[in-house]
Order: C-alpha cells, then sequence, then structure tokens
C-alpha cells in the first residue's frame, strides 16, 4: 500500500469520526475562536505600553556609615525602581540621600563643629545666642536707626529724592521696629506689597501720623523703578547685626579677640542659612 493511499485513508477515517460527532466538532472549532477572541478583547482594551529599563537604588552597608545604612534599609523598603540613573550609581557616592534633610543637618552640624574647634568660636556662639535672647526679651525698644549703619546715606537718599524735610526725615530713623514682623513677613517683601495687602504701620510705627501717612501716600504715588532703587538704598545701609553687636559691647570683658570670634560666628551663620 502506497503512502498517498495511507493518507487518503487517515483522512478519510477522521472526517467520518468528526461527521458522526457533531457536538465535538462544533466544540473543537469553537473553543480555540473563543479563546482567540478573548485575547484580541484584552489588546484592545489595554493596549501595550512601553516599560522603561529600571534603576534600583543601592543599599550602603553598614561599613559607610549608620545614618547610609539606617536610610537605605528605611527608604528603601519598597524597592522602587527609577526611570533614570540613582545618585548612588556615581562613582565615590555610597547614598542617594544625601540632600535630605536630615543628611543636611548632619553636615551642617559637622562644619559648626570642626569650625569651632578649629577657630575657637565656641565662645562667639554663644554671646551670640545670649544677644538673641536679649533682643527677644527686648523687641519693643529697636528703632530704625538701630539697624542702619553708622555712615548711613538713606536719609540723604530721601532727603533728595523724596523730597521729605529734616524732620520727617529723623521721625522715621526714630520709627519703632516691629521685630517680629520683620522676622516673620520681611523676607521676599517689596515696597510695593505696602499699597496691597500690608500697611507701613505693621513695620514700623512712625509717632506723627501726618508724616506717616505722607511716606503711605509717596510709596503708593511712586513709579516701580523708584520703589526698586530705594529699597536697594535701603538694603545696602542695613546692618541687621549692628543692635547684637551692640548689646555685647556692654557685656564684653575679653578684648578684641572675642569679638573677632563672634564676627567668624555670625559670618558662619549668614553662610548656613
Amino acid at each position: 500500500m502506497t503512502v498517498s493511499t495511507q493518507l487518503g485513508l487517515l483522512l478519510w477515517k477522521n472526517f467520518t469520526y468528526r461527521r458522526r460527532q457533531t457536538v465535538q466538532l462544533l466544540i473543537e472549532i469553537i473553543w480555540p475562536l473563543f479563546i482567540f477572541l478573548i485575547l484580541i478583547s484584552v489588546r484592545i482594551h489595554y493596549p501595550p505600553y512601553e516599560q522603561h529599563e529600571c534603576h534600583f537604588p543601592n543599599k550602603a552597608m553598614p561599613s559607610a556609615g549608620t545614618l547610609p545604612w539606617v536610610q537605605g534599609i528605611i527608604c528603601n523598603a519598597n524597592n522602587p525602581c527609577f526611570r533614570n540613573p540613582t545618585p548612588g550609581e556615581s562613582p565615590g557616592v555610597v547614598g542617594n540621600f544625601n540632600d535630605s534633610i536630615i543628611s543636611r543637618l548632619f553636615t551642617d552640624a559637622q562644619k559648626i563643629l570642626l569650625y569651632s574647634q578649629k577657630d575657637k568660636s565656641y565662645d562667639g556662639y554663644t554671646g551670640l545666642l545670649r544677644a538673641l535672647r536679649k533682643m527677644q526679651e527686648n523687641t519693643a525698644r529697636f528703632k530704625l536707626k538701630d539697624f542702619l549703619q553708622d555712615n548711613e546715606t538713606l536719609s540723604h537718599f530721601l532727603h533728595n529724592n523724596a523730597s521729605l524735610p529734616r524732620y520727617a526725615l529723623k521721625q522715621i530713623v526714630e520709627a519703632d521696629v516691629n521685630l517680629e514682623k520683620v522676622l516673620t513677613k520681611g523676607f521676599g517683601f517689596h515696597l510695593r506689597d505696602l499699597c496691597n495687602t500690608t500697611s507701613l504701620e505693621e513695620f514700623v510705627h512712625i509717632a506723627d501720623h501726618n508724616v506717616s501717612r505722607q511716606i503711605q501716600e509717596s510709596i503708593c504715588n511712586s513709579t516701580s523703578d523708584w520703589l526698586d532703587q530705594a529699597q536697594s538704598h535701603f538694603l545696602s545701609n542695613l546692618d541687621f547685626f549692628k543692635p547684637i553687636r551692640v548689646s555685647l559691647s556692654f557685656e564684653s570683658h575679653s578684648g578684641n579677640a572675642w569679638f573677632n570670634s563672634l564676627d567668624k560666628a555670625l559670618c558662619l551663620a549668614c553662610f548656613l542659612y
């Protein structure tokens, strides 16, 4: 019997079997089609999306330091996946959280300790804290002239550019400063804000109300360029640490070396701030 005859008999046998088992034949035809339709439906309703490469943050070993080790365990507990390389993948970088608040706190504390050990500025910090505590207890006695440089040119600028009389200039420099408002609302403040939501009396109290009203009107009627120039002139004459130095000058008995250490402490405080 030839191969073609055997193949023909096998096909005839299968065809005859399928014809006699109609239900089974329908199931064998419909079931694969049903599975295929399910796949098509899933593909239509949930289209494929591109999965980016994953960069997993490294976890520092205990030998790298206590802080990087603890941060690697706690902050990477869920093992996140990042699209871009993490800072810890760079050569020489141990952790991924060098810019965190606690890391910066430890870095600043280390700078302060090393700086104080090297330059002997601990006495300056002690005096600075004592002076700040004294300022907090006596905020009502500070006047605007207490925060201006000794050779200030603000009065000359206002006299020539704002046409203010000498009496008004004296009232301005003798005005009481609300130090609490200055510290809480003074950051990012501009003179043009005095005409919108904030009044001049919130920051300084001028004894003569006519002078206060005149200054308020002068600020609101001035151009933006003049206000920028006036604010720049005021900031250039401002010496915020002057009351601290004046307050400490009455308590110091250690000579110039103590004041040098205080100046270094103030400079370091400004740098860290």
